[in-house]
């Protein structure tokens, strides 16, 4: 008897033994990141200012290089200039869009930067231990008792200001909560069966650290990941703000902030207002989504 065409006879496909749990924890952790309505809005909150920067200018196209004296101060709702003009005619609609770009990036790749250095620094001291451990660790003491606004000052007086090398002053410094983070993970990870298997194989100290303890503090990692981006978008308003952020005609909100301050007690309002507010919503905007992940993560672990 012939078999029905279109039928399969072969045995029928299976998933992977881990395959299945994997997919199950993340989609425990997606559905309690989605419940997080602050999580929720605060990654729709990040989507849109980044929408806004990055997409705007191909759209509302503005002159953000040139002065025009002749459009100095124009109130908001003036045709043209939905958002006004600033001091030197600059259109605040694309100046804001412009100093938007600069902010999410220098906060993005210096928080990514901070976590990389954090979490290598800190996975190598807490396996390793013993005096390696006590060194690395004061110096990371050694530095965190001085001020980092200090330091941040004081690099950025010596060179000179730019994107590159704002993301490597503030990354150079921010690693710091990361690596300590990451040690405490490191230092209660090294001590599982699994880890002392690997060690009794034969298994290097590296691929200990790269295969088993990184992975292990991922959740640690990323929650903490988001918190520093929110750090290093306020390092940059900060330092921008005491006049050593990237010089004009590049922007970024913190120095719009500083160039506003001085034109608010003059009525120009507009010029303060709008880059304010910016960086409140994208600092609030990483804060909720870390919470969210953190949420995320501690249910994840909780299954296992």
């Amino acid at each position: 008897m012939s078999e029905p065409v279109g039928v399969p006879t072969g045995p029928a496909p299976r998933l992977d033994a881990d395959e299945a749990p994997v997919r199950g924890l993340w989609r425990q952790g997606a559905a309690v990141f989605v419940e997080n309505r602050l999580a929720v809005l605060g990654l729709g909150l990040f989507l849109l200012l980044a929408a806004v920067c990055f997409l705007g200018p191909l759209f509302y196209h503005t002159d953000q290089v040139h002065t025009d004296l002749s459009a100095v101060h124009l109130a908001p709702g003036t045709k043209g200039h939905p958002l006004g003009t600033d001091g030197v005619g600059y259109d605040q609609l694309g100046r804001l869009m412009l100093g938007g770009q600069t902010s999410i990036v220098v906060g993005l790749a210096a928080g990514i930067l901070a976590t990389a250095v954090g979490t290598i620094w800190g996975a190598v001291s807490g396996f390793v231990g013993g005096w390696v451990d006590s060194a690395m660790m004061r110096v990371v003491d050694a530095v965190m008792s001085i001020p980092a606004l200090f330091l941040f000052m004081l690099l950025a007086a010596i060179v000179t200001p730019s994107v590159p090398m704002l993301i490597l002053i503030i990354g150079a410094f921010a690693w710091l909560g990361p690596a300590r983070l990451v040690r405490g993970e490191a230092l209660s990870l090294r001590s599982r069966e699994y880890i002392q298997a690997m060690r009794g194989m034969g298994g290097t100290s590296g691929r200990a650290v790269r295969r088993h303890i990184v992975p292990n503090a991922i959740g640690t990692v990323i929650v903490n990941a988001t918190f520093q981006v929110a750090d290093a978008i306020l390092y940059v308003a900060y330092l921008s703000f005491l006049g050593l952020g990237v010089p004009p005609p590049a922007a970024n909100w913190g120095g719009m902030l500083s160039d506003g301050l001085a034109d608010t007690y003059s009525g120009h309002w507009w010029l303060l207002y709008p880059p304010g507010i910016a960086i409140i919503l994208i600092v609030l905007a990483f804060n909720f989504i870390g919470d969210g992940l953190r949420d995320a993560f501690e249910v994840r672990l909780r299954r296992r």
